[in-house]
């Protein structure tokens, strides 16, 4: 429909609005079926385990589904979208600087069905990385129909990509500040770009909120904290920011490990971890999956100092294997996993030493939440915004940004780069193209002039 008031931007700007609510609109369907397909998984496999009881058979009927599964979803990747494995974020800021290609079809079908095999296996891997990915193959597809000029494509692109976000946390202002931070160096901003991150942003939030009628994903009920207590959320960021450059490097380190196993017997990791995963559903199930059910159980109840180690160390392990064997999922959540872990850690073992209240400990798993986030994305904003969204402790919303900042600070001291960036250049690398790290080390070659 035409409205003749309208100038002739107005109506080029109501255009572009149009396909980016369409865009949230999609993906917030899309990934509300994609969770829903999740959550029928794991609950099939629990009523499946819980039969079998906790016996050899129940140990050896898990090794071989989950086994099969992230074969399956490992074969599926490899055959239909290799840049499906992973997360797909640095994906979508090389397609963003024109430097990889843009196959949503079969991005679509891997990330959905790969996922699904994958995450539903048990692995240690959000459901986030995933959405995010489809969200903007969503947007590709619906660009591919139109004319649009390339920093609109590019703004389209963001805009799906935030809706995945928002949708897979119930998280649209994450999403929006997670474009503006993570995707800086890409992203096109502008007034129709950056209205259409949030259109999509809100829209895909709304549809997923409105669908699955769930709140904040990971409602913790905290009270304020006295202010000296901040020093020691500033020390827990430091080891945070530690742990974030570690995680970092440990993961790429992981990846290049199975990449050097000869092309044709790479299934074979993904073979072991599902089978390792198997194991760890009966024996240790709290060492298994993406983690949000986890977080609230571990919040509510008091675990000792050794254990929240002992899963600490279990699920980071399980990260590096579950991302490094090439299936489709997202780092997101195993990370609030893995800092809620660390950070209960933190809280009991300063409570042992020093006065503090019962919410102090809560509070350190949420403060390590946005901690661990921003030392390893290195996105403090994000990492604040997108804890308060998840847990809704908006009462901790300065203790959160004092760990965030200390994490980030630590981080960039140690040297330790954003982890999307990082994959992104070992990913043009591995295609034979030229990162920006190694343009910047070309030397200038000098032409001569004729006189």
């Amino acid at each position: 429909m035409r409205f003749s008031f309208l100038t002739p931007s107005a109506r080029s700007d109501a255009a572009y609005f149009f396909k980016a609510a369409l865009v949230g609109i999609l993906v917030g369907g899309l990934a509300t079926a994609f969770h829903t397909g999740l959550d029928t998984l794991f609950a099939q496999y629990a009523s499946l385990r819980s039969a079998l009881g906790n016996g050899l058979l129940s140990y050896a009927v898990s090794m071989a589904i989950s086994a099969s599964c992230v074969v399956g979803a490992y074969l599926l990747v490899r055959r239909v979208a290799p840049e499906a494995a992973g997360s797909g974020i640095q994906e979508i800021e090389g397609a963003m600087e024109d430097k990889r290609p843009l196959h949503w079809p079969g991005v679509l079908v891997a990330k959905f069905f790969g996922g699904l095999l994958a995450l539903g296996s048990g692995l240690v891997l959000g459901r986030e990385g995933p959405t995010i990915h489809m969200g903007a193959m969503t947007a590709e597809a619906l660009s591919r129909s139109q004319n649009l000029s390339p920093n609109d494509h590019k703004g389209l692109l963001a805009a799906g990509a935030a809706a995945g976000l928002a949708a897979a946390f119930n998280a649209p202002l994450a999403a929006i500040l997670f474009i503006v931070e993570e995707t800086r160096r890409q992203f096109p901003f502008g007034y129709r770009t950056y209205m259409a991150v949030i259109i999509a942003s809100l829209l895909s939030a709304a549809i997923t909120e409105q669908l699955t009628n769930i709140g904040p994903v990971l409602l913790v009920e905290v009270s304020y904290i006295p202010v000296w207590s901040f020093v020691l959320l500033a020390v827990l960021g430091v080891f945070l920011g530690a742990l974030g450059v570690f995680f970092n490097r440990a993961l790429i380190t992981m990846m290049d490990f199975f990449l050097k196993i000869p092309d044709g017997l790479r299934w074979l990791p993904a073979l072991a971890v599902g089978a390792g995963t198997g194991v760890l559903l009966n024996a240790f199930p709290a060492a298994t999956g993406g983690g949000e059910d986890l977080i609230h159980h571990l919040i509510a109840n008091k675990l000792g100092l050794l254990a929240l180690v002992l899963l600490t160390l279990l699920r980071f392990g399980g990260v590096l294997f579950s991302y490094a064997s090439g299936v489709p999922g997202g780092i997101f959540a195993p990370m609030l996993s893995i800092a809620t872990c660390a950070g209960l850690a933190f809280g009991v073992a300063t409570a042992d030493f020093l006065p503090v209240e019962d919410d102090f400990r809560a509070a350190c798993a949420v403060a390590a939440m946005g901690g661990f986030f921003a030392a390893s994305v290195r996105a403090p904003l994000v990492g604040v915004v997108l804890v308060m969204e998840l847990t809704g402790a908006y009462a901790l919303i300065m203790p959160v940004l004092v760990t965030c900042t200390t994490a980030s600070l630590t981080a960039h001291h140690l040297g330790g780069r954003p982890i999307y960036e990082e994959l992104l250049e070992r990913t043009l690398r591995l295609a034979g193209q030229k990162t920006d790290s190694e343009a910047d080390k070309t030397p200038v070659q000098l032409g001569t002039r004729e006189s």
